[in-house]
């Protein structure tokens, strides 16, 4: 999840707002357009930036990480959601179509290599995007990790966070009966693509809650009530990517694959309280993936607006500027 919320604290550290100098729809076949934009320093480093989700959508405050005046900023929403069309459509909509779309916005762009930033869903396409292209990244910086794990599922829609939050749980499965409770992706599947309107926004709703509850350290529970569309397109395209594994070959592909990354400098920025995607997974992959470093934030949840981890991307992404080259 990427939606810009939480603390206003966390504002003190980003740049100033800033408008972007190029905005476009990219035809990238399939009958999908992606909304692509361009900010910053038309000729400074690149930075592609991977929204979360799926089905996030990019915010402008998503620019406000990197210095305007070094970075060459690349924001888009993927396949439908956001800006992009059709939107929460889940046709010719998988994992692999999304690495495509990355290298088609690249070379539309004439960028030879660029680094690459992403957090939760965004962590978990830059590493498949890194595995599948590591010549084309300069780095790899993540926050909030995940690997499309059946275990990291299990973890989240299978009960786990949920005895740390068993009142804002039992509304999640409350909509369900309990004899399809044992697998809470399909029966939240059945009812998100029911046909019905006001059924998939009713369900979409609280699958958004659900993932906004827990996203912040100092969290009341509450999830709050997203708008019925962004609703809607971000728990379709969520729990189309969730319930077909990521269109991984195999459960585990990520951290199987991680020796592509050999030659790929990383940096994971993980709060040490992330309820939806627990540090476990940051620090395994840390260990598994040469010249990878981890940074662990103390008191931090999963948000890229936590005002910890909102700090520690901006002090990475001021560190790496002379290390990093077109």
């Amino acid at each position: 999840m990427d939606k810009i919320s939480g603390p206003k604290s966390a504002v003190q550290y980003l740049y100033p707002p800033i408008e972007p100098f190029d905005r476009r729809m990219l035809d990238v076949g399939d009958g999908h357009e992606v909304y692509v934009e361009q900010s910053g320093n038309a000729d400074g480093i690149p930075v592609v930036v991977l929204h979360g989700g799926p089905g996030g959508g990019c915010s402008p405050a998503m620019r406000r990480y990197f210095d305007p005046a070094i970075y060459r900023i690349i924001l888009f929403d993927q396949r439908g959601c956001g800006r992009s069309r059709p939107h929460a459509s889940v046709e010719a909509n998988t994992t692999w179509h999304l690495v495509d779309d990355i290298e088609l916005i690249r070379t539309t762009f004439g960028i030879e290599r660029w680094a690459v930033f992403g957090g939760s869903w965004g962590a978990t396409l830059a590493l498949i995007y890194g595995i599948t292209h590591p010549t084309r990244c300069l780095h790899l910086v993540l926050r909030g990790v995940f690997t499309m794990t059946r275990a990291e599922l299990d973890w989240f829609y299978g009960g786990g966070a949920g005895m740390f939050w068993p009142e804002t749980w039992a509304r999640f499965e409350g909509l369900i009966p309990e004899d399809e409770r044992g697998d809470m992706i399909a029966a939240y599947h059945k009812r998100l693509f029911s046909g019905d309107h006001h059924t998939e926004v009713l369900h979409a709703k609280a699958w958004s809650g659900w993932e906004n509850a827990l996203a912040t350290v100092r969290s009341t529970g509450a999830g709050g009530d997203s708008p019925a569309e962004y609703a809607r397109a971000f728990a379709r395209l969520e729990n189309h990517y969730f319930i077909n594994g990521g269109f991984l070959a195999h459960d585990g592909w990520i951290m199987d694959n991680v020796e592509s990354l050999r030659h790929v400098p990383g940096t994971i920025v993980q709060g040490r309280f992330d309820m939806i995607c627990p540090p476990v997974t940051a620090h395994a992959l840390s260990n598994a993936w040469h010249g990878c470093r981890l940074h662990m934030i103390p008191v931090a949840g999963h948000a890229l607006s936590e005002p910890g981890i909102s700090a520690e991307l901006i002090r990475v992404m001021d560190g790496l500027r002379a290390r990093l080259h077109r």
